[in-house]
């Protein structure tokens, strides 16, 4: 088959309904939770805020539009290489300067919602992923690899979704061995339905936070706050995601949409 007749055909599935598109964003607004440094580093993300110019009154009698203020790692968000000071020499390592073609690719769907339910802190291992791989079918290079937790069911209250006590953050995530051998793998990125790419507790592993340090040291994407994991499969969809073409932007919120075949 030709890449064209590949096209057209993905098209007619598309209006068919025999591929549907899934929608694995969270809504960006006043309630989004956001992530918080602590309190030894001067500056936060703010929260997002909506302002509105006008809407068919006196300010614009015939149009509606807003302005906003927001971070551009705020939301359901991407995590350009220059994010991290691992990453922050790849001229290509920003939002406007890295290739379009690796931010569409297969996405493989690891499903740790039962084990994240169970233990918040529950950590995603290299054997656990070889696992995976036994049943599945072994991670491609290019290929996002994301971690299903269902944790998107708790962004409704920002508390729940932090999980912080005294000790610190309390979610999900990968150790250094897991992300280690994705990118042995030559994956394009790594994902979660988190408020980061890493575990709550992942200042503690070594390297701290392995999903950003190890990531974007190898010139790979993050991608968190994922929502709608749940109706992916483990294998056969494609997730889109794609950063604003912010200048020498370190990350920007996305819309992050997966085509999903229904069978």
């Amino acid at each position: 088959m030709s890449a064209e007749s590949a096209l057209s055909g993905l098209g007619s599935k598309i209006l068919s309904g025999e591929v549907e598109v899934v929608d694995c964003t969270g809504v960006l607004g006043p309630g989004t939770p956001i992530i918080q440094l602590p309190p030894d580093f001067a500056k936060n993300t703010p929260k997002v805020e909506i302002h509105k110019i006008s809407e068919y009154d006196s300010d614009g009698p015939f149009f509606a539009w807003n302005w906003m203020v927001l971070g551009e790692h705020s939301g359901t968000h991407f995590d350009a290489p220059h994010h991290w000071i691992t990453g922050k020499d790849y001229e290509d390592g920003f939002t406007d300067t890295l290739s379009v073609q690796r931010l569409v690719a297969p996405v493989n769907v690891i499903d740790c919602s039962k084990e994240s339910t169970e233990n918040a802190d529950f950590l995603l291992t290299a054997d656990l992923i070889k696992a995976w791989e036994a049943e599945h079918g072994a991670i491609g290079a290019g290929e996002w690899v994301v971690m299903r937790t269902d944790w998107d069911n708790r962004a409704h209250d920002e508390n729940l979704f932090l999980n912080t006590d005294e000790t610190g953050p309390h979610s999900p995530g990968p150790t250094p061995d897991a992300i280690e051998y994705l990118l042995s793998k030559k994956i394009v990125g790594w994902g979660t339905q988190c408020i980061g790419t890493d575990a709550g507790q992942a200042g503690g592993m070594e390297p701290p936070y392995p999903a950003h340090n190890l990531l974007h040291r190898d010139n790979c994407f993050g991608l968190a706050s994922l929502t709608n994991l749940s109706k992916l499969p483990a294998k056969g969809a494609i997730l889109i995601a794609a950063p604003l073409k912010i200048e020498r932007g370190t990350g920007s919120p996305i819309r992050a949409l997966a085509l999903v075949p229904r069978n």
